[in-house]
């Protein structure tokens, strides 16, 4: 019953903001989506009593770390104890991108564009509790979480002066490191980068800079929750979301601020796809990912502007509406996705999770990452299953079986 009234709440709200933002195009509506898809079931965790962690804004502004707006950046941060005081865990949030002057204005006046919108507070669920019965192996590390506000997965450096608008994802990374390095992070044990959707993308494109802050003998590597965003055609047969990216590198100046490893023989809008980059790594990563991700159905695979007759409408909205020929489209979707991670998954410093549901980000919220009904691949949880690869407890390869073997999903449903 918990559990439906839990869903219950989640798709009203989604539902108002799908419907508020209806005549919005795709750029500006998925800010808001994206929102919920990551934050909803955390907003109405189980928990009763959520810790909650204030905001601290990052006095960078000399060196032009700020905001789309121009507002200082920020973060969240709460402090380790006992055995994990001199481990560090930095979420980096999600929430979309904008690659235009139209929906980075639009941004700009959004806790997605600005820190006069930010909430002065966070919930910290999922893999930033602090309880061990919720997150066991890393409760009482240094946690942060870093705001996400200039809508380039923290790698732009430009600006438009004209509009107004501060493109400075690249600073603002760069200043939270040099102030969380100066409360201590410069002496950690162990570190982990991780991030979720948005900022799934911006830990992978980090995770080898990250890696280099810290001496050998530290402990580093990455996690990427919802960030294997895929160079794929949509369903009309262009190319949704590589026409996005190439907005976003060449609005904000994200050339520049890309791996090496790769624009020495990729275009950059190719670098910004995670799958021209985490082959090449040096540095462990764990990959999260729902093989059928919610987002990217929504908005990559079947936007509304691939699908004017509208006959992935009920699809997109509720993946049991749909059809046996759209489902076939979907596991090719999925087959994509495990046709990109083959190779990286050879490797023993790496580790996968990819479940066969139809979700969007499962390490922040509380019922994903660690609970007593929490999706599982061979019997395993999402944050056992990090626990373990990070700690190096066992190898982690795990692959689901395609949809719909899964009874332990907890699918995202519209409407």
């Amino acid at each position: 019953m918990k559990k439906l009234l839990l869903v219950g709440i989640i798709v009203a709200g989604l539902t108002l903001v799908t419907q508020a933002n209806e005549y919005l195009d795709f750029n500006v509506t998925e800010i808001d989506r994206i929102e919920e898809l990551e934050f909803g079931f955390s907003k109405y965790s189980s928990n009763l009593n959520p810790l909650l962690v204030g905001l601290t804004l990052i006095r960078g502004a000399d060196s032009g770390a700020v905001c789309l707006d121009g507002t200082l950046p920020g973060y969240h941060l709460h402090r380790g104890h006992g055995s994990g005081a001199n481990s560090w865990l930095i979420q980096l949030e999600g929430g979309g991108w904008c690659n235009n002057v139209r929906t980075c204005v639009y941004r700009k006046k959004t806790r997605r564009g600005s820190s006069n919108y930010m909430e002065k507070q966070l919930q910290f669920t999922g893999i930033l509790s602090d309880k061990a019965q919720e997150n066991p192996d890393f409760f009482n590390w240094n946690r942060v979480k870093l705001r996400y506000c200039d809508g380039a997965s923290f790698s732009g450096d430009g600006q438009n002066k004209a509009a107004q608008l501060q493109f400075r994802g690249e600073r603002i990374w760069r200043a939270a490191i040099d102030d969380l390095k100066a409360k201590g992070m410069r002496y950690a044990n162990q570190a982990l980068l991780s991030g979720c959707s948005a900022g799934g993308l911006a830990a992978i494109l980090r995770c080898d800079e990250f890696r280099n802050l810290f001496p050998r003998s530290t402990k580093v590597k990455c996690l990427s929750d919802a960030g294997l965003f895929l160079d794929t055609a949509d369903v009309s047969g262009g190319r949704t979301i590589r026409n996005l990216y190439n907005g976003v590198v060449e609005f904000q100046s994200v050339k520049n601020n890309l791996p090496r490893i790769c624009t020495n023989h990729l275009d950059p809008t190719s670098c910004f796809f995670p799958q021209n980059l985490i082959g090449q790594m040096k540095t462990p990563l764990f990959i999260v990912n729902a093989a059928y991700d919610t987002w990217q159905i929504q908005s990559s695979i079947a936007p509304t502007s691939a699908d004017p007759s509208g006959f992935w409408h009920d699809c997109r909205l509720n993946h049991e509406k749909c059809t046996p020929a759209q489902m076939r489209f979907l596991q090719g979707f999925r087959d994509q996705m495990l046709s990109v991670v083959r190779g990286f998954s050879m490797s023993r410093q790496n580790g996968l999770f990819i479940n066969s549901c139809f979700a969007h980000c499962q390490t922040e919220r509380q019922d994903t990452w660690f609970a007593d009904d929490s999706p599982v691949i061979k019997k395993k949880a999402v944050a056992i299953a990090v626990g373990d690869w990070y700690f190096d407890r066992a190898e982690v390869k795990l692959v689901d079986c395609p949809y719909p073997c899964d009874k332990s999903c907890h699918n995202l449903v519209f409407r």
